[in-house]
């Protein structure tokens, strides 16, 4: 790559960043029309990004990188694939009893549309999530607390998994870094996994929420095999053509 670049390259870069972040994901030819340049140049412009760990490329574009990232550039990414998951959960949440959702930002949504309920305990390991909690009243919200991951904004360590396993929980709703038909999911940090398997060993389902930027990939750390989820869900229509790795594995929603 080389060290410098014109005003025009840097220009594009950030546009091509901005995209990513708005749309979840960038298609080749849809960015060079947007940019009014040729896909050869976007195509350069995506691989000096990604050499620098920006972005991940794949086949006609690129995907966000599966490096660890704070909260608020996740909460940014793929807004309009995490509302159509959220919606999709909030059946799914009770109207009573315990609930936990983990660090992630798409699980996170679901604090701006939880209804009315009796009685519902939430408990989760982001300050962020917490917070989102605090304003319906009729939820109780509990952090777990816990040694700050800086780099995800989450709490890990065992103060983090003991708070996590004092509870009994319906549903733990969790994201995840990656997923992939023979591996189940993964995560980028082994003590973001542990705080998410003490919460799924009390919980009567683990539900997983991952937007489809995430399909057919591996990260670092060992996550869920698909017989310790009972759903999928993601922004694609169930009977998408994406999804037919998955079919037989875990039911989709």
């Amino acid at each position: 790559m080389p060290a410098t670049r014109s005003i025009g390259a840097e220009v594009r870069r950030e546009s091509l960043l901005q995209m990513l972040k708005r749309d979840g994901g960038i298609r080749l030819d849809l960015a060079a029309s947007n940019l009014g340049v040729s896909a050869m140049t976007v195509r350069r412009d995506l691989d000096d990004l990604a050499d620098e760990g920006l972005l991940r490329r794949v086949r006609g574009g690129a995907v966000p990188s599966l490096n660890a990232r704070p909260f608020g550039e996740r909460r940014a990414a793929s807004l309009e694939a995490k509302a159509i998951i959220v919606q999709k959960a909030a059946a799914l949440v009770p109207s009573s009893g315990a609930i936990a959702i983990d660090a992630s930002t798409t699980a996170g949504g679901l604090a701006s549309v939880l209804a009315p309920v009796e009685s519902l305990t939430v408990v989760t390991n982001s300050y962020e999530n917490f917070l989102s909690l605090v304003p319906n009243r009729a939820v109780s919200a509990i952090l777990t607390g816990g040694e700050l991951d800086v780099r995800t904004g989450s709490f890990v360590g065992p103060i983090a998994c003991q708070s996590a396993s004092a509870v009994l929980y319906r549903r733990f709703f969790a994201s995840a870094n990656a997923v992939d038909a023979e591996a189940g999911s993964s995560e980028v940090s082994l003590l973001e996994m542990q705080v998410k398997r003490a919460l799924a060993d009390r919980a009567q389902e683990t539900v997983l929420l991952v937007d489809s930027s995430k399909l057919n990939e591996r990260s670092v750390s060992v996550g869920f095999a698909w017989s310790e989820v009972a759903m999928l869900i993601t922004e694609l229509d169930p009977a998408d053509q994406a999804l037919d790795l998955y079919r037989d594995l875990v039911p989709l929603l």
